[in-house]
């Protein structure tokens, strides 16, 4: 049975435990995605989840630097059974051919789905040193937003090819 978290009694420690697993699900997701992409031939998308995946993982280094730094090789007492999808794109999110504009869309919802977690879960949140994170990760998620609004706005207007032009014919054999 998965243990749930008390987001009232989080020490920083496990704050930033907490914070560096958000990091490492939405990684290794994109990382998926990537892959995904790379697979049906839609190199637009791939590089940008690729590009993702390589910022979640910064975060996560940055994190665990700031955690070993303050509590060296003290174990763990928050794991990955206490959370799910906190920035982690949703997994039915990629799909084949996607679009860049597709894969931005899915990132935003991602980015939005995280500063949501982090504005909501700071209500509940009572020591200082917790709250003071959590409003340095939430203020990320906006900045994280906004960067997505830029490379939107760099897109052409107009619609995104219709999926169903890649799709091979079925052949006989």
């Amino acid at each position: 049975m998965a243990k749930t978290l008390d987001y009232a009694s989080l020490s920083l420690m496990d704050a930033l435990d907490l914070a560096i697993l958000v990091e490492e699900e939405a990684q290794e997701r994109y990382e998926e995605f990537a892959h995904q992409m790379t697979i049906h031939h839609t190199p637009d998308a791939a590089k940008f989840f690729l590009l993702m995946e390589q910022n979640e993982a910064k975060h996560k280094v940055l994190l665990t630097m700031r955690r070993k730094k303050l509590f060296g090789s003290t174990p763990r007492r928050v794991n990955r059974e206490m959370l799910w999808d906190v920035e982690a794109p949703e997994y039915d999110g990629a799909r084949a051919f996607m679009t860049l504009r597709q894969a931005l869309h899915v990132v935003m919802a991602a980015e939005t789905k995280a500063h949501d977690f982090f504005d909501t879960t700071l209500k509940h949140i009572t020591s200082p040193e917790v709250r003071t994170l959590f409003e340095e990760l939430r203020a990320e998620e906006t900045e994280h937003q906004e960067a997505v609004r830029i490379e939107l706005a760099k897109l052409p207007p107009g619609p995104d090819p219709d999926p169903e032009d890649y799709v091979d014919e079925p052949n006989a054999h």
